[in-house]
């Protein structure tokens, strides 16, 4: 039997690219993330690149797995990325900080630097809201013309949004919130800013007529305005990526409850490092983490359980994260079951194949016509839209059933649009992407 040691480059190389015998035939596809230059959509990048170079292998990308090897979706290197971002640190630079902190091999690194230049070319400055001047309407605007004109000279079938920003402070309820015509109102007013920046961005998303994702707990396009906005036009999922120790509990809890046992209480304390731990220091910014991170395990296992949680910064952490979870059952006969879990691991490195993954599946989304919320992809998030399911093997069934259902619809018109090619019949044009204002 022949061996081949662990980083050898033709390993590498046989594991990087999706094995999907169904193969994708819409062309290139584009990524667009909201804070492209961050911690999580650096890895992206040079994940994405390093799997089109066959340097690294596709481990912890879902859709690389066996469940997905007949579902066509766009390969590694058809993968275009580009975003808008508020710093004007260069990607290339910000890879190799990760890479000196250890989260990155540097020599991964260096073999995609060149593509990351490029990439970075194609990050556009966010909206500061402190300094902008204009109407949050043309705010929409503009930041979806980004988006469109990358779309268009790269020559894109389809672009997904995804939201890898710092989580930010939720905004207090107001009627415009619930109300698409008030919000318009309110949008065209140069004197009023009453969306957060990730509701502006999400907006830009629909507006461009791209798929969107929120990897993040802030508002995003979770607010009902939006969402009514977005239900015809745009697939959508959301919210907040399940990574880690929420990962672990939604795996865990359904457990307990199918044998019979009653969970007391689940305790959890979170130490992490970074931009996270500094955002994350801010009581108004932790809010909407915790309440996404607990709604989850109490849908699992109870309203009555004891969930206290707990999100420290601890700056000499960097990048990497880690959770303890204590957990107290009552067994048969009133025994006590407790059990101690660690979790330790770089947050970026968790978050930034699924963020691919999304890439992929909503791409396939749009392959198909899929408008509206996306409950299928309930996995990949702590708060999922459209679906009260959270136990992590429910929604991996779903998941893959969605994907297997929907790649026998894209391949089944990709073949009646190549025989009417064939036969000199004009093959139906593809529905045009919504673009224009909020109506």
């Amino acid at each position: 039997m022949e061996h081949h040691a662990p980083n050898d480059p033709a390993v590498a190389a046989a594991a990087a690219q999706p094995t999907a015998e169904a193969a994708w035939a819409r062309g290139r596809v584009g990524l667009w993330l909201i804070g492209a230059r961050g911690s999580v959509a650096t890895t992206v990048a040079v994940g994405v690149h390093a799997l089109a170079a066959g340097v690294a292998p596709a481990t912890g990308c879902t859709t690389a797995g066996p469940g997905f090897s007949e579902v066509p979706l766009p390969g590694f290197d058809e993968i275009v990325i580009g975003g808008h971002d508020v710093s004007t640190v260069p990607l290339g630079q910000r890879a190799e900080q990760l890479a000196a902190a250890g989260m990155i091999p540097g020599a991964i690194v260096a073999a995609v630097r060149d593509q990351l230049d490029r990439t970075d070319a194609e990050i556009r400055p966010a909206i500061e809201p402190n300094a902008y001047q204009g109407s949050q309407r043309d705010a929409v605007s503009r930041l979806a013309a980004d988006i469109i004109a990358f779309r268009d000279r790269h020559g894109l079938a389809h672009v997904t949004v995804v939201d890898v920003s710092s989580t930010e402070p939720l905004p207090a309820d107001r009627p415009e919130f619930h109300d698409p015509a008030l919000l318009a109102a309110a949008l065209a007013d140069p004197d009023l800013a009453i969306l957060p920046p990730s509701s502006v961005a999400a907006l830009a998303a629909v507006e461009a007529g791209a798929a969107y994702a929120c990897f993040t707990p802030s508002a995003g396009l979770g607010l009902p305005a939006l969402r009514a906005i977005a239900q015809p036009r745009i697939a959508f999922a959301g919210q907040d990526g399940k990574t880690g120790e929420t990962l672990l509990r939604t795996v865990l809890a359904p457990m307990f409850v199918d044998r019979g046992m009653r969970v007391l209480s689940w305790a959890g304390a979170n130490l992490l490092g970074g931009g996270d731990g500094q955002t994350l220091a801010d009581p108004e910014a932790v809010r909407s983490k915790l309440a996404s991170k607990t709604r989850g395990l109490h849908s699992l296992v109870g309203e009555h359980v004891v969930a206290p949680l707990h999100i420290d910064n601890v700056p000499d952490l960097g990048d990497v994260k880690t959770a303890w979870d204590h957990v107290h059952a009552e067994g048969f006969l009133s025994s006590r079951i407790t059990l101690q879990t660690t979790w330790s691991a770089y947050d970026s490195m968790l978050a930034a194949p699924l963020v691919i993954d999304l890439a992929r599946l909503l791409s396939l989304a749009g392959a198909a016509g899929v408008r509206g919320v996306v409950p299928a992809l309930g996995s990949f998030f702590k708060d999922p839209w459209g679906s009260d399911v959270h136990a992590f093997a429910d929604q991996s069934a779903a998941l893959t059933s969605w994907a297997s259902d929907l790649g026998e619809q894209v391949t089944g018109a990709d073949a009646a649009r190549a025989v009417a090619s064939i036969e000199g019949v004009g093959a139906p044009a593809a529905e045009p992407a919504p673009i224009g204002g909020v109506r």
